[in-house]
């Protein structure tokens, strides 16, 4: 026996008669919705514009960080040149003693001693 396939006839699709107060419904739902999707984009357009805002502020720290880190960069190198002449200074210093401290031993070893 062979195989049957039954055929079956799609119905058309009839909505139910709409009553004036299901139209209503309807009506006020859609301003409900309307009204929360203009709030909606109102928040949108204003997160937007704080966005707008925050990457200004971003970029504006984001200069002054690199003016810092140069302001930083030469001071540093500034303090490096200042520590250099310090210590040139301190070393010359240094020798000064070293010598005057020989020439007084040397002449008071070249003193006759009073004993």
């Amino acid at each position: 026996m062979a195989p049957t396939i039954a055929v079956v006839q799609p119905q058309p699709h009839r909505q139910p008669p709409s009553s004036a107060a299901d139209e209503e419904v309807l009506r006020r739902r859609n301003e409900e919705l309307e009204r929360e999707l203009k709030k909606s984009l109102e928040r949108e357009d204003k997160m937007k514009q704080e966005l707008q805002r925050t990457w200004e502020r971003l970029r504006v720290a984001e200069e002054a960080e690199e003016r810092l880190c140069t302001q930083l960069g030469e001071l540093e190198a500034e303090a490096v040149d200042q520590a250099r002449a310090y210590r040139a200074r301190f070393l010359g210093l240094m020798d000064q003693l070293s010598a005057a401290q020989k020439l007084l031993q040397a002449s008071s070893a070249s003193l006759p001693s009073s004993q």
